[in-house]
């Protein structure tokens, strides 16, 4: 894990604790998107209400990466969460996406 995905794993901890999600793990999921092509999302995370989701942390964006998340938010019936840190400048926390 990079210093970021910790800075996000330690949130997600924390809405495990308050009830907000029911479990995490990183790198928990590799979805196939084609022959010889893979997608592993950052976490796998079950919200609150049972639904699977797959939360991508990102400094900044490379264009092969938004092109995988998007294949695979078309092929898998989990919700797709892009998540980047904010800037202090802007409040701090943490931005979403989703796809």
């Amino acid at each position: 894990m990079n210093r970021t995905e910790a800075a996000y794993s330690e949130r997600l901890i924390a809405l495990q604790a308050t009830g907000q999600i029911q479990w995490h793990r990183f790198e928990g999921l590799k979805l196939r998107l084609a022959d010889n092509t893979f997608y592993t999302p950052d976490f796998a995370v079950m919200a609150a209400d049972g639904v699977m989701e797959c939360h991508e942390v990102k400094g900044f964006w490379q264009d092969d990466a938004r092109a995988k998340i998007k294949i695979a938010a078309a092929q898998y019936p989990f919700r797709f969460l892009a998540v980047r840190v904010k800037p202090k400048k802007d409040g701090g926390g943490w931005a979403v996406e989703e796809f």
